[in-house]
């Protein structure tokens, strides 16, 4: 590399990874992405790409292709036991956007923009840790030294393990099967779905002009809700009003359960760890993908021009993390009142969502990730 350019190995080729390696690569880095798959892919159905996410697609140069086919969500709606609507944008603002995305294209969006800003990614390439001077080792035993070491490993990071930053992570006994079903013309249009029936959840909302995005959410106990193929009698006498998407279902589906890992620090030295692998959290917010790419950027802007990576890393940490600890802790209350909420009680937890959603200070409270992104924007214009 040429002389004077500082250089940075990211393990990870997801979509936090992908993120920091682009806004790194665009500020004059040189960075090397070492992903497992013997090609850069993506596995899953779809995501929830709120404000801050989609202020950093933008400065990225990937907005258009990772939302070309993504639904704006105008609403997000909740429905108890009995049909009743509970909360209807309790978790939206007129300044924060919503869309839903394939996660394939996405992922192939954040992957283009890597290679266009110059981003070297090898593929078949296993992290077996790092060192807090700047090293990062494979599992051949090829060692690679670098400026700053970027874990974005997941939530069984070796590079987070291997520098000691790890406290626990923590099974959170619930989990779901994530499903793409074909679009019908009397599907919704612009709106998230999502219903409530004892430790049962199911979320419908539209991803792209041919499909539906659908997840069904359950505890780890309920054996019959994560039975694998998709259990359509189960979940229909759950919810036999959604019988008609449960039926669209495939016969192949995976059920994963929830983590929360929970970390000493994010910074080591010259590591930085960013998203799962510092903060994984269940996705009943919609909020883990969007803040692994806000921190990963995060991290780009406030390493442009810093003279000592180090106190950089602890000021990016400082910074950040009070946001995402936040959201982790909000998205795990949700996953508990929705998932083991005492089944006698529901008709006292549908009121209480509902008091929940009328109170600004909570909905301040649990959306400040979503409004984060009006900051970020902020910075990034002052930053160039």
């Amino acid at each position: 590399m040429p002389s004077g350019v500082r250089h940075a190995e990211v393990a990870g080729g997801g979509l936090g990874g992908l993120t920091v390696a682009t806004a790194l690569a665009q500020r004059g880095w040189s960075v090397r992405v070492h992903e497992r798959g013997s090609e850069l892919r993506e596995i899953g159905a779809g995501i929830f790409m709120w404000e801050n996410a989609v202020r950093v697609l933008e400065h990225l140069g990937a907005f258009d292709e990772a939302l070309g086919r993504a639904e704006r969500i105008e609403s997000w709606r909740l429905f108890d036991e009995r049909q009743r609507l509970i909360q209807d944008d309790w978790m939206k603002s007129d300044d924060v956007r919503l869309f839903t995305v394939l996660r394939t294209d996405l992922h192939r969006a954040l992957g283009n923009a890597a290679k266009r800003a110059g981003v070297e990614i090898v593929t078949n390439s296993f992290v077996a840790g790092a060192s807090e001077n700047g090293e990062l080792f494979t599992e051949n035993g090829t060692s690679y030294k670098a400026d700053l070491i970027v874990g974005a490993d997941g939530v069984g990071s070796a590079v987070r393990n291997s520098v000691g930053l790890n406290i626990v992570v923590k099974d959170l006994m619930d989990g779901c099967s994530r499903h793409l079903v074909p679009r019908l013309p009397h599907d919704p249009v612009n709106h998230a779905l999502e219903y409530w029936n004892g430790g049962r959840r199911v979320g419908i909302t539209p991803v792209s002009d041919e499909q539906v995005y659908i997840y069904t959410c359950c505890p780890a106990t309920d054996l019959a809700g994560r039975e694998q193929p998709f259990n359509v009698e189960s979940w229909s006498q759950s919810f036999p009003h959604l019988r008609h998407f449960f039926d669209r279902i495939p016969s192949v589906s995976r059920w994963a359960s929830f983590a929360d890992v929970r970390t000493h620090a994010w910074v080591k030295g010259k590591v930085a760890l960013i998203g799962d692998a510092a903060s994984a959290m269940s996705p009943n917010l919609g909020q883990a993908a969007c803040l692994a790419m806000v921190n990963g950027f995060s991290l780009a802007m406030m390493l442009e021009g810093a003279t000592n990576i180090e106190s950089a890393l602890l000021g990016w940490e400082a910074r950040q993390r009070p946001v995402t600890d936040a959201t982790q802790k909000y998205s795990r209350l949700y996953g508990r009142v929705g998932t083991r909420w005492p089944r006698q009680l529901t008709d006292v937890r549908s009121a209480l969502i509902w008091a929940a959603g009328k109170s600004r200070p909570w909905q301040a409270k649990v959306n400040v990730a979503a409004h984060q992104g009006a900051e970020l924007v902020g910075k990034a214009r002052k930053a160039g």
